[in-house]
């Protein structure tokens, strides 16, 4: 569901660009890691001139564990282990020389204005939406001075005009059954049977 989030958002992202900066033909944001638009190599000149998302970190959201490790159904009663819902942390970078370096500051309004137009996405409103992905929540993520340095000195080159976002509502379920049972009809307790009212 990882990829299946940030490439979606890519796509949404793109799209809104070329309205609002034309050439359709060109793809102006893509998915990639960041960092190796500072090594030099073949995929830096891929980044080039880019706006360049990256997956910066990865949280589970504890406040939506559900502590169940079962679900009820007419059949009796189905064990699996409880899905696990994420919090990504996503950056979009804008990968700008000198030359255009206006322009890339015009891309990361463009991102901001975006995102604070759109900040939910679901199926009723972004029917692309990968069905097994209910919603998509972004807020702007702030970082210090500080963390900033640091996530620059760890992505291994100089800051570039970027925004971070904290996406929630990923969700990560194997559905894969543990074990199965029926549902619980009698209790004996002493050699006396006591029969158990479901609803």
């Amino acid at each position: 569901m990882i990829q299946e989030a940030i490439s979606f958002l890519r796509k949404e992202l793109n799209n809104y660009f070329n309205q609002k900066l034309g050439n359709p033909s060109l793809e102006k944001v893509i998915c990639g890691n960041i960092s190796k638009a500072f090594d030099g190599g073949d995929d830096g000149s891929l980044l080039a001139g880019k706006t360049v998302v990256s997956l910066i970190n990865v949280e589970e959201d504890t406040t939506y564990r559900q502590q169940e490790k079962f679900t009820r159904n007419s059949n009796g009663v189905v064990y699996r282990n409880p899905k696990i819902h994420l919090n990504l942390y996503v950056l979009f970078a804008v990968n700008t020389t000198q030359a255009n370096y206006e322009d890339g500051l015009r891309r990361l309004s463009l991102i901001i204005q975006f995102f604070q137009h759109r900040s939910v996405f679901d199926a009723a409103t972004s029917p692309e939406l990968d069905p097994r992905i209910e919603k998509l929540l972004l807020n702007m993520h702030s970082i210090s001075f500080e963390q900033l340095n640091h996530l620059w000195g760890v992505l291994g080159g100089k800051y570039l005009p970027s925004v971070m976002y904290k996406v929630r509502q990923v969700v990560i379920d194997e559905e894969a059954t543990l074990s199965e049972g029926g549902l619980i009809k009698e209790i004996q307790i002493n050699d006396r049977v006591k029969t158990v009212i479901s609803s």
